[in-house]
């Protein structure tokens, strides 16, 4: 494997990433000798403290070892793990800090946030070819799996929660924000019933799947449930006496439960709220708040055991209820 400078990095990152690489296909065997200081800078006709400044980087990544500043080994145990998640949210930690409670230390995670950014995600992707020993990845849509992707080894790809597309030869842990949707609202039906009314907030520029509100549609006309869809919840917004609300956006929550204060309606009793994926928060908010989720500590516990054992896993978490005083 040649290396090339350009000018997209620091010569420093670019010989890091290229040693990395050798490491990760194995050209660089664990225990194997780096070649000296002085014989990467003739190599490469770059200076002694660039190749000095890419083995510090290289070692602060857990790669390679040294004893007393010279004779640079690779090291025997540190294995290297790409996560890629869309957005930070609470539940996000919950996944997170159960991966990196399942692993051994001998496992360094780097973690990226795409912001459902498709230049950025491919930017990210397209960087880290070869570099990883596993890559976990949130695609950063539901119904179209980047194409940036089919350049990874399969055995070392494990797709999480976003999967409506065709996944043949591919691991992945994910969720079904359609049918799974539709079956977890049908679990609690009858307590809905006691509402008049069901209102689905759902801000059409959220990236949530949009299907979700063909199939909360569905739900009703089958269970014969008035119902409504509305894409924002303003301070001036009302809210109605009778209604259940099921609200994706966490920020939503909050801005229905200050306008119920004000309104002087009480959460549970005069109306009711789901919110869509558990988070620690929602224990302790007012009575705690019901929540539509899957097991976010589950999705990190099968990440940790692909990353550990490379085992294949095709894999739909249910999503359930969490039933809380809210509703």
């Amino acid at each position: 494997m040649e290396l090339e400078f350009n000018n997209k990095n620091t010569k420093v990152k670019q010989l890091a990433d290229y040693i990395q690489r050798s490491i990760s296909i194995s050209e660089l065997m664990p225990g194997d000798k780096l070649p000296s200081i002085n014989t990467l800078s003739a190599q490469h006709n770059i200076s002694r403290d660039t190749v000095f400044k890419a083995f510090n980087e290289l070692k602060a990544r857990g790669l390679i070892e040294s004893i007393h500043g010279k004779n640079y080994h690779v090291s025997y145990q540190m294995k290297n793990v790409l996560l890629i998640l869309d957005e930070y949210t609470p539940f996000k930690d919950v996944l997170y800090n159960t991966l990196i409670s399942k692993l051994p230390t001998s496992y360094k995670i780097d973690l990226w946030f795409h912001q459902y950014n498709e230049n950025l995600f491919n930017n990210i992707v397209q960087e880290s070819y070869g570099m990883y020993n596993k890559y976990l990845i949130m695609n950063y849509s539901n119904e179209m799996l980047a194409g940036s992707l089919s350049k990874i080894n399969p055995d070392k790809l494990l797709l999480l929660d976003f999967g409506n597309f065709d996944k043949r030869g591919l691991s992945y842990v994910c969720q079904d924000f359609d049918r799974g949707f539709y079956d977890a609202l049908d679990q609690a039906k009858e307590d809905f019933r006691k509402y008049k009314k069901i209102v689905f907030l759902f801000d059409k520029r959220h990236k949530h799947p949009q299907s979700s509100k063909e199939y909360f549609i569905k739900f009703c006309f089958d269970n014969h449930f008035e119902f409504e869809i509305i894409d924002s919840f303003t301070p001036k917004t009302p809210v109605v006496e009778g209604t259940l609300y099921i609200i994706i956006k966490q920020t939503d929550v909050v801005e229905v439960i200050k306008r119920s204060k004000t309104d002087n309606l009480k959460v549970g009793k005069q109306f009711g709220i789901i919110g869509y994926n558990n988070n620690p928060f929602y224990e302790v908010i007012e009575n705690g708040i019901a929540a539509i989720s899957i097991d976010w500590e589950e999705m990190g516990n099968l990440a940790a055991d692909f990353v550990i054992n490379g085992r294949q896993i095709t894999r739909y978490l249910p999503t359930k209820i969490i039933k809380r005083d809210s509703y």
